[in-house]
């Protein structure tokens, strides 16, 4: 039996209570009126623009000027009137761009908020799912790592409360993340209005709330008879059988409901914009990280003196894993991309404009470390085999799918407003803390040994 270390578990705890104050402190230093909005800005930029304010003035009255010149043999009446027009349609333009700059300042607690929470969720269910794969597929290798990713996918229950609060803290408008939400927009957006029978508040939550369902009811029941057939008699295999058929049926909802999930909780921030490579491009990213969680896990774990039946080859199989993984990330990253960038349609490639152009260190620095740092790490099957580089790549790919995730959802949200501030860092070690807590305190409840499953044998001679 596992025993939750102390000194662990009093890691986990100082980084809730650092991340926690780093939140705090990002909430409570969001601007409360535009005035503030603006001057937070102004003074960002050493009070060289007013949140672009002055830059529109500037050219409204060039244009202004401009036209009045123009205008200049028209009769006085005709004159006053366009200039009085003129000057209430800048101040509509102003006061609507400093409403807009205090939703995206005040959505940068909420939105790094919301990167960290589904970070760490997609972790746990892409290891369910990876789970799930080994099951259907009756797999022998792995059995020995069953209870590690059982131990990771224990963070999917309290991973899926949170996600659900903040959405539906979200649809009772605690923030401004999904502009179609806002009854304003839609009424001035002919896109999204043609989007409402799909992208409308209850909807939207009742599909989440099935997601999350589905997803934590197969958890529940594959983990019951996984637990049950290490109790069977011998020869009973009954509830190895159940676990097949459940698993099997589960990747049929979870393929579906995946890419419905990533369309729903991603991609509608920018409800403009679409891919159909989309939710398999979340996909990759959620598997690619995933696995190296349980590399890392199962690491650690074999360096504290547990697991001593997972060997070398158990630990290769997973780096090949991370290394084939990033390489599918990178495919499906640069086809869409590329595809994008070169039809060149301009309610496409406005998404990555966005983030090329605000974003251009995360965005690229991601591709980087996704798939530039684990090709060369991992190319090697004798580096496949070193568990310290398998914790050094595993380490910057963890990191760098945080920045995918990242620059999924912050352009959406804060637009160009976005650096790295409590708020960023206080999600990311607040989740961190949780996630260790909870994975490392499911571990103590069951031997780390799948010891009944019909394949174990398999498994603890798998070596080549």
């Amino acid at each position: 039996m596992y025993t939750f270390a102390q000194r662990l578990k009093i890691t986990a705890f100082a980084l809730m209570g650092l991340g926690f104050i780093g939140l705090a402190i990002g909430f409570a230093s969001a601007p409360s009126t535009v005035a503030e909005a603006q001057a937070m800005v102004a003074g960002a930029h050493g009070g060289h623009v007013d949140a672009h304010g002055s830059e529109h003035s500037s050219h409204d009255n060039h244009s202004s000027d401009t036209h009045k010149e123009k205008n200049h043999h028209d009769d006085a009446h005709a004159t006053t009137d366009t200039h009085g027009e003129h000057h209430a349609d800048e101040a509509h333009g102003e006061d609507h761009h400093g409403e807009h700059l205090l939703h995206q300042l005040q959505n940068k607690p909420w939105a790094a908020l919301y990167v960290a929470a589904f970070f760490f969720f997609m972790i746990a269910l892409g290891t369910l799912m990876f789970y799930a794969i080994q099951r259907a597929a009756q797999a022998g290798w792995p059995i020995l790592l069953f209870r590690v990713m059982e131990g990771i996918t224990a963070y999917l229950v309290p991973g899926s409360i949170i996600i659900y609060v903040f959405l539906v803290l979200t649809g009772l408008h605690a923030n401004h993340l999904f502009v179609w939400m806002d009854a304003e927009t839609v009424a001035h957006d002919e896109i999204i209005q043609g989007k409402v029978g799909y992208l409308n508040v209850p909807f939207f939550l009742i599909r989440a709330a099935i997601y999350l369902l589905g997803w934590n009811a197969y958890r529940y029941f594959s983990r019951k008879f996984s637990l049950a057939q290490d109790a069977a008699p011998a020869g009973d295999i009954s509830n190895h059988k159940k676990n097949f058929r459940i698993s099997a049926v589960f990747l049929v909802f979870f393929f579906v409901t995946e890419s419905m999930m990533s369309w729903d909780w991603i991609m509608s921030l920018d409800p403009h914009w679409f891919s159909t490579l989309f939710g398999w491009y979340v996909l990759a990213s959620m598997l690619v990280t995933s696995v190296t969680v349980i590399a890392l896990v199962s690491i650690y774990l074999k360096s504290k003196g547990y697991l001593p039946k997972v060997n070398d080859s158990h630990l290769h199989d997973l780096a090949k894993f991370m290394f084939g993984l990033s390489v599918f990330w990178t495919y499906l990253w640069f086809s869409q991309f590329m595809l994008i960038w070169y039809s060149n349609i301009p309610e496409e490639v406005t998404y990555f404009l966005t983030r090329i152009d605000d974003y251009n260190l995360p965005f690229f620095g991601m591709v980087v470390m996704n798939f530039v740092f684990p090709l060369l790490i991992l190319m090697s099957s004798d580096y496949k085999r070193s568990n310290w580089i398998i914790v050094m790549a595993g380490i910057i790919i963890v990191l760098g799918h945080y920045i995918d995730i990242f620059n999924m959802i912050m352009p959406a949200t804060v637009g160009g407003q976005w650096f790295i501030g409590w708020a960023e860092i206080g999600g990311f070690l607040f989740f961190a803390g949780l996630f260790i807590y909870v994975v490392f305190r499911a571990l103590t409840k069951v031997p780390l040994e799948a010891s009944g499953d019909p394949y174990v044998g398999e498994s603890e001679r798998f070596v080549y």
